[in-house]
């Protein structure tokens, strides 16, 4: 199957124009904030129609793949992450960038994105109806919330000087993301009577003020670290010492995206967080202070979550995500529905898919490459002309995103508040890790109570269920422990001195 996509793909300069074309468009609107790879989806939807029914969902399947790449490389040299999920890499990315090793998080960004993509493409081609059948049955409501919460507990340790901040920050992040009209019954919280409130906040205006707006601030008060003339950035792959070193890292990040993207309803966004929070918590070292093994988690996750992605889709016709729901419209403007027998009816759809999808991960290769040499010039102009375009960027995104001038309010005063968060030690990643997972777990738990007739303790019999909120448990133990060291220690200090 996967012979004759290629074959198909290879053969016509027309299906080949088209490739291209998705993997530029993706990589392009992935780069940009605001004007992600959804808003090329959805202006792409309506000339669907008039193509072939294989072709459009290898195109979708193609934007899908560099649009999750695309924004790695304006994270790191510009701490602008261009989608969701590419904030956590801008967190080390940025600071290795300061420190002058930009070539290198590049580098890690772009090798680590194409094997996580191409892993998780071959799990596609290998396991999908195997591996859909186990997770639909395995996970629920239940089970997505108990790994939130786990999410949570392990981001508490993230980026803080202290325990205490990180809890904190996390729980602010948790506190933003109740605002608006709650999951269950519609009810409006802390909306103040505006309508726009009654939406929620949304966590791109608060991702682009709390790392780029809050960045031009600080630079802009403690003096610009990045001068024209510093920057030499190229494409700095890691040596073998480098991937072995990072084996555990890799490894354990591809399994949490390959998870994510199966399971419908978490995605390459969550898929990131996760896997940097795991990072964090298990690899030590100096991850959220410019550790490259902080990039190499949220890369490999977030890709390896693209093709897994399509398990559910192609075999329940169960869509992941918001760009996988739109290639479920596709299937439907052209009357095909997705599930086991797509397979045996249309064969050279799922060959063409699986195809594009592969080759646009071995392309991102050619895309790092291609990208640094292109942006990277932008890194030599000084920063006081530098940083109005990046305000003006970061404002465009925030407004273009529903066109609400509320959410450039938010980003301004998501800025502030990064600002804020740098100079006292609150952990930044804790914050939009609270954001992020806070919304997505409470519908979760809504739903969950509604399966398990609103009786928490039914929670633990369901297994995966009661062994996530064990770790989550051991790992809030821990988060304890670490608190009272960290008390002691601050009031042994005092009293020495």
């Amino acid at each position: 199957m996967i012979l004759d996509g290629l074959g198909q793909l290879l053969s016509d300069p027309n299906l080949l124009a088209l490739f291209a074309a998705g993997v530029l468009g993706g990589c392009l609107f992935g780069a940009i904030p605001g004007v992600n790879m959804l808003t090329l989806g959805a202006v792409l939807l309506p000339f669907t129609a008039q193509m072939v029914p294989s072709h459009a969902i290898m195109l979708y399947g193609v934007i899908y793949c560099s649009g999750v790449f695309g924004g790695a490389i304006t994270a790191i040299l510009f701490n602008i992450p261009g989608a969701p999920e590419n904030a956590p890499t801008a967190i080390d990315g940025y600071k290795l960038t300061l420190k002058g090793e930009a070539s290198r998080a590049v580098g890690a960004a772009v090798l680590y994105s194409a094997l996580g993509g191409i892993v998780s493409c071959i799990l596609m081609i290998a396991a999908t109806p195997l591996v859909a059948g186990f997770a639909i049955r395995a996970f629920g409501p239940p089970e997505v919330f108990a790994l939130i919460l786990f999410g949570l507990a392990i981001s508490m340790t993230v980026g803080a000087a202290s325990p205490l901040k990180g809890a904190l920050s996390v729980g602010a992040g948790l506190l933003i993301a109740t605002i608006g009209s709650d999951p269950a019954d519609g009810v409006g919280r802390y909306d103040f009577g505006s309508y726009y409130l009654l939406a929620g906040i949304h966590f791109i205006p608060v991702l682009l003020g709390l790392f780029a707006v809050s960045e031009v601030l600080a630079q802009l008060i403690g003096g610009a670290a990045l001068r024209p003339g510093t920057a030499r950035v190229g494409l700095g792959l890691p040596r073998l010492r480098e991937l072995w070193a990072m084996r555990a890292t890799a490894t354990r990040s591809a399994g949490i995206g390959l998870l994510a993207g199966v399971v419908p309803g978490i995605g390459a966004v969550l898929a990131a967080f996760l896997s940097y929070s795991a990072a964090a918590r298990l690899d030590g070292g100096r991850i959220g202070e410019g550790d490259i093994r902080g990039v190499v988690a949220s890369e490999t996750a977030n890709n390896a979550a693209t093709g897994s992605a399509m398990i559910p889709l192609l075999a329940l016709g169960l869509p992941g995500g918001a760009l996988t729901a739109m290639m479920l419209s596709v299937f439907q403007i052209h009357g095909i529905v997705p599930g086991p027998l797509v397979f045996a009816t249309s064969t050279d759809l799922v060959g063409l898919l699986f195809a594009g999808m592969l080759l646009a991960n071995v392309a991102i290769f050619g895309l790092g490459w291609l990208q640094t040499k292109t942006v990277v010039h932008i890194l030599r102009i000084p920063f006081h002309l530098l940083a109005p375009a990046i305000l003006v960027t970061a404002l465009v995104g925030a407004y273009a995103l529903r066109n609400l001038v509320l959410d450039v309010w938010v980003m301004a005063a998501a800025g502030v508040v990064g600002l804020f968060i740098r100079r006292t030690g609150y952990s930044i990643p804790g914050l939009v890790l609270g954001l992020v997972l806070g919304g997505i777990g409470e519908s979760s738990f809504s739903k969950a109570m509604q399966m398990l007739d609103y009786q928490p303790l039914r929670l633990l019999e369901r297994p995966l269920t009661a062994a996530f909120l064990a770790l989550a448990a051991i790992s809030f133990l821990g988060w304890t422990v670490d608190a009272i060291r960290s008390q002691r220690a601050a009031a042994t200090l005092s009293r020495a001195s």
